[in-house]
């Protein structure tokens, strides 16, 4: 029979561990490109499917404008995205199938 500190205890290192699993895959998100840093995720995502420019000018995570080719940078985007995705489902999965 498990205690009621032993139970606040795992639930609180699930917690814990979910929220530092979040921050290592966040982390992975951000890749350069063209001389420019970015962060894959949704908002990158809309913004180059919904340009109609080939080679846009957009801003990166330092506020530095850098041109791009808007389908290459797409491609690498959804790649890493879905990539980095899949692999924190696994993690998280694995991290409560212990709990």
């Amino acid at each position: 029979m498990t205690t009621l500190p032993t139970t606040i205890r795992r639930r609180f290192d699930h917690k814990a561990n979910k929220q530092a699993l979040k921050e290592k895959y966040q982390a992975k998100m951000i890749f350069a490109h063209k001389g420019g840093m970015f962060t894959a995720g949704p908002a990158l995502i809309t913004l180059l499917s919904n340009l109609d420019i080939d080679n846009p000018i957009i801003v990166d995570l330092y506020d530095t404008p850098i041109s791009v080719n808007r389908l290459e940078l797409k491609e690498q985007v959804i790649s890493l995205w879905q990539e980095q995705l899949n692999a924190w489902q696994v993690e998280l999965a694995e991290l409560s199938a212990q709990r």
